[in-house]
């Protein structure tokens, strides 16, 4: 049985949602960090995402780390993470259930 493209990244997020910013106790998707998860016809991905600053002092680490864990998933054929910081990231991006673990709310 083939994994629908939803499926596939809905299991994408569940993977990224165990990758956490180690200064905040709140995983990068939550925190709003993961802007796009593309998904192409061989099941290759492409993850656009920001870092809290661009001195962020995992600049280096996270990236991999959100490309290693997402390409270790079985489906997934490889995985492209491209840092962006436009829009730059700011805390309203954050989910409210980040808001609220960090005390915004």
């Amino acid at each position: 049985m083939t994994m629908s493209k939803k499926e596939l990244e809905n299991k994408i997020v569940s993977v990224l949602k165990t990758i956490h910013d180690p200064e905040i106790p709140v995983d990068i998707y939550e925190l709003g960090l993961i802007y796009e998860v593309k998904i192409d016809k061989e099941n290759n991905v492409f993850i656009d995402m920001t870092l809290t600053s661009p001195n962020c002092p995992v600049a280096e680490s996270l990236p991999k780390e959100v490309e290693d864990k997402t390409a270790a998933i079985e489906e997934v054929t490889s995985a492209k993470v491209e840092i962006v910081f436009d829009p730059p990231w700011d805390k309203s991006m954050m989910s409210e259930e980040a808001q609220l673990e960090l005390g915004f709310l």
